[in-house]
């Protein structure tokens, strides 16, 4: 396959390169510039902008109907798979051919679009959430005994999280993960804004719990991410061993320096917290999730400003949850206005890369990686707007395989 005609941005941040053609053999990138060579098959890409895959590090691909009737017996489970499937080909759809799915689903998802069953983006997913009993991802209602809270997982398909109460439940919990194909762990330290049962200021397990986790991601060659919105909770974490917050929302500067100092990165979630602002009730939650919601949008932008100063590695989430997660996009618009759309880019691109482990296979356009390239119809660097407009995304291909193709011949 050989495309031409496009201006290439790499995802190193490296200037865009007019009419930087590409040759694909066997999935990989196999030259950049050149001749084609004779039989290849061009994709006649001028005028175009093309970029690596998009990669979202912060997925929940498991709860893509209405929250409420989800987590309350209120859907049947083949209208949450098919709530799911239709998520995974409207985010390839979009552009982002790898995602970090942060909670909810388990390998069976995973494999099935691996297999090519449905479309959707490459998956590395933790399984279901590590969070103690009434923390954050313990979303039963207040009458419910706790007991019955495993009875809301669908087997092969999804499972939102183990209550892990002590170390010894919380090892045993992580293997169980990782015996249903976990590729890391994520755990709960601190409360939340999609929540019933904690406040944001709410630390969540003890460092003894966190360790068992980091332990046992350690021993299978992984790590251990963690969600966190007050610096109380997430110091325990980060001197437990993890090596990734989501969220961050208290980052202030002597946190980003303990960060920096352990090598632990920090992926802000912009999208999810505007949307609650906007309209908690359309993802089936009640109105004073936007209440909560309130104090994370600034708190993440500061939390931004002091991981880069810092030099922690800053990647992109959208944490988009419920129903119409159909503007993936938006967060790479987000970041762009918070700092530039290149520094949105790289994060979407080869930051996020590094942050998954995946970084000697994609995240950049660079001879011998997977061929997973995205083409927008315009600029985005000069018009960020488009990163959040699916029409826009005007070819993908994955893995060296064309996934869609609406350009204008």
């Amino acid at each position: 396959m050989w495309l031409t005609g496009a201006t290439v941005a790499d995802g190193t941040g490296a200037d865009p390169v007019a009419g930087q053609a590409i040759l694909v053999e066997d999935g990989r990138i196999a030259r950049l510039g050149g001749s084609p060579p004779t039989g290849a098959e061009v994709l006649d890409c001028t005028g175009l902008t093309l970029v690596p895959g998009l990669i979202d590090a912060h997925v929940h691909l498991g709860i893509s109907s209405d929250i409420a009737a989800d987590t309350g017996y209120g859907l049947p489970a083949a209208e949450i798979a098919a709530d799911m499937f239709a998520n995974c080909a409207q985010t390839l759809d979009a552009g982002f051919t790898t995602v970090r799915d942060t909670g909810g689903i388990d390998g069976g998802l995973a494999g099935a679009v691996a297999k090519g069953k449905i479309p959707g983006p490459r998956i590395l997913q933790c399984g279901p959430v590590q969070c103690q009993t009434g923390g954050h991802g313990h979303l039963a209602s207040g009458w419910e005994p706790a007991h019955l809270w495993a009875g809301h997982g669908i087997p092969g398909l999804r499972e939102l999280s183990f209550l892990s109460d002590g170390p010894e439940q919380m090892r045993g919990n992580v293997r169980e993960a990782f015996r249903r194909g976990a590729d890391f762990l994520k755990l709960c330290v601190t409360g939340g804004v999609v929540s019933y049962h904690d406040k944001l200021s709410d630390t969540q397990f003890t460092a003894e719990e966190i360790r068992v986790a980091v332990e046992e991601a350690a021993a299978r060659g992984t790590y251990v991410t963690v969600h966190a919105h007050n610096n109380a909770g997430l110091r325990t974490a980060v001197e437990a061993g993890v090596r990734c917050v989501e969220h961050g929302t208290a980052i202030d500067d002597e946190m980003a320096a303990l960060m920096a100092e352990r090598g632990v990165a920090h992926v802000p979630t912009l999208t999810v917290v505007r949307d609650l602002l906007k309209d908690a009730p359309r993802l089936g939650l009640p109105p004073e999730m936007a209440e909560r919601a309130k104090g994370a949008w600034q708190g993440q932008l500061d939390a931004i400003r002091a991981s880069r100063a810092a030099g922690v590695r800053v990647g992109l989430g959208s944490d988009l949850v419920g129903p119409g997660q159909d503007h993936r996009g938006d967060e790479l618009v987000l970041r762009a206005e918070a700092e530039s759309p290149m520094a949105a880019l790289v994060a979407a691109t080869s930051a996020n890369a590094e942050i998954l482990g995946i970084a000697d296979e994609t995240g950049t356009v660079e001879v011998g990686k997977q061929a997973d390239l995205v083409a927008f119809a315009g600029d985005p660097l000069a018009a960020p707007e488009l990163f959040g407009d699916r029409e826009a995304v005007v070819l993908v291909v994955q893995g060296g395989r064309v996934v869609k193709d609406r350009r204008v011949s």
